[in-house]
């Protein structure tokens, strides 16, 4: 039998669907059956994490622990999240459940690392930015993280919000475009889409910019873990 990888999702409900995507795309198989097994909880009802963390917004917390509980009463050998801010909640939230749970700011970090590179920039929400799960994860590594700026990082929100959250495809991304070009002309070597959101943005329009995936690099590790019956956590 397959071991299962449960997905904590609905943090957008696109962002599930691209890391769901992801997994079944990075398998090497043949036939329907060779797949792992997952299990998906898109579950809207948690409150923006970004909102909680700046604005004191309502506490998403208590609906992802209902989803990850569900997860695994429902059999999910690990756990995976495709949302950046709600890495902020981690590790509260991993001490709900007893199955491994995959962070993904971190398991991005040992990527970027074994690639040799020292320099990135940093694409993502305020409450990702402010709280630090990404900084923390580089540091570790030795990594040097660049950030828009202020009035730079607001094009990067409405982009996210307005543009993908959104659905719309007719979104004007000119200065989204000039805040990328800002960040590797400071010295980033890749971008890190360091908003699930992003990796649909640049299906939605056609980016071509240097850049490093959290959600594929979430998708493959899964795949990895729950293929090779790891337990190790980056």
């Amino acid at each position: 039998m397959n071991r299962t990888v449960g997905i904590l999702g609905g943090m957008g409900p696109m962002a599930t669907c691209d890391l769901f995507r992801k997994i079944v795309e990075c398998e090497d198989v043949a036939t329907d059956q060779e797949h792992v097994r997952v299990c998906i909880d898109s579950n809207t009802e948690i409150a923006d994490r970004t909102a909680a963390i700046l604005c004191g917004g309502s506490d998403p917390l208590p609906e992802m622990i209902r989803s990850a509980v569900r997860l695994e009463g429902m059999g999910a050998d690990v756990l995976i999240m495709p949302c950046n801010t709600a890495h902020y909640f981690y590790d509260t939230l991993v001490k709900y459940v007893k199955v491994p749970f995959l962070h993904m700011p971190g398991e991005t970090a040992a990527r970027i690392a074994d690639k040799g590179i020292k320099t990135v920039g940093l694409l993502a929400t305020d409450g990702t930015i402010q709280s630090g799960v990404y900084s923390k994860a580089f540091e570790k590594r030795n990594i040097d993280v660049l950030v828009p700026e202020t009035d730079e990082q607001k094009e990067v929100m409405g982009l996210i919000y307005d543009g993908v959250k959104a659905g719309r495809t007719d979104y004007d991304t000119a200065r989204f475009i000039e805040v990328v070009n800002n960040l590797l002309g400071r010295g980033a070597e890749v971008l890190v889409l360091g908003c699930t959101e992003l990796p649909v943005a640049y299906d939605m329009w056609n980016f071509d910019f240097p850049a490093v995936d959290p959600t594929l690099v979430l998708a493959e590790r899964a795949v990895e873990f729950v293929r090779k019956g790891g337990n190790e956590i980056k």
